[in-house]
């Protein structure tokens, strides 16, 4: 085994703790009464634990956005939060369907939820301390991954990922993005049904394919023929790949400095 290969290994297992200590947040999806026509905007770090409940409820809600990466130190889109709202604080909303900017993560969701999802906010999310105290347990099981910005080269247009915000293959592929600065479109891909909780690798063992009934997920079968989390499609070279591995070697090869 490689150094690498073993690298990715511990990532991996670091991921899955931060999954087990969200207990379940993040993975299903039960979509929105509306969805908007122009992307949400969300400018966030995959460390912050506040961030991190934005996006689980992002894949309830089954809601696409532009993901525009703010590490520490980072330079690329940090200064354009403080333009916009006047302070560097995330995560920072931008809804162009209605003109709305703001702050606060339970802010944000209650948001959401009364904007698109049609439907009163459910109990956990009133019980707003304890989820951020929760997070913030997942944020220190990943220690300083997603945190902290790193040099690199900026795509002409934003990347593409298929992903649910609890996955713990596809966390480690966002917090290289966040630290690498690289703008994406979150394509929400949450669980909707029971056989969207077995792995490809058994699915593909057993030469089992059911038909999914997200949109995404529909979609992601059918440029690729399964449905694999994290699914990454890069514009700027034609690359579409599957495999937490391998898409981050790609994005490594392609874009750090």
């Amino acid at each position: 085994m490689t150094p690498d290969f073993l690298k990715h290994r511990f990532n991996v297992a670091g991921s899955a703790l931060a999954t087990a200590l969200r207990t379940g947040f993040g993975i299903t999806a039960h979509p929105a009464g509306e969805k908007p026509a122009k992307l949400l905007e969300l400018y966030d770090f995959e460390g912050c634990p506040y961030c991190r409940l934005v996006r689980e409820a992002l894949t309830e809600l089954d809601l696409d956005a532009m993901i525009y990466p703010c590490p520490k130190n980072g330079g690329r889109f940090r200064p354009r939060v403080t333009e916009l709202g006047g302070k560097a604080q995330f995560p920072f909303l931008v809804d162009p369907n209605t003109g709305r900017q703001m702050y606060e993560s339970l802010d944000i969701i209650d948001y959401l939820f009364e904007t698109y999802a049609k439907r009163p906010l459910p109990i956990k999310w009133r019980t707003g301390s304890l989820q951020k105290l929760g997070s913030g347990a997942a944020s220190i099981a990943r220690g300083m991954a997603g945190m902290r910005a790193k040099p690199s080269r900026q795509p002409a247009s934003p990347l593409e990922l298929f992903s649910f915000e609890s996955s713990p293959y596809a966390r480690p592929v966002r917090d290289l993005l966040c630290e690498l600065e690289i703008p994406y479109i979150l394509r929400s891909a949450g669980r909707t049904r029971l056989s969207d909780w077995v792995p490809p690798v058994v699915r593909d063992t057993v030469n089992l394919q059911s038909e999914p009934d997200q949109h995404n997920r529909i979609e992601l079968l059918e440029r690729a023929g399964r449905v694999s989390i994290p699914y990454l499609i890069d514009p700027n070279t034609g690359e579409e790949m599957a495999e937490s591995e391998a898409i981050i070697q790609y994005l490594i090869t392609s874009y750090a400095a």
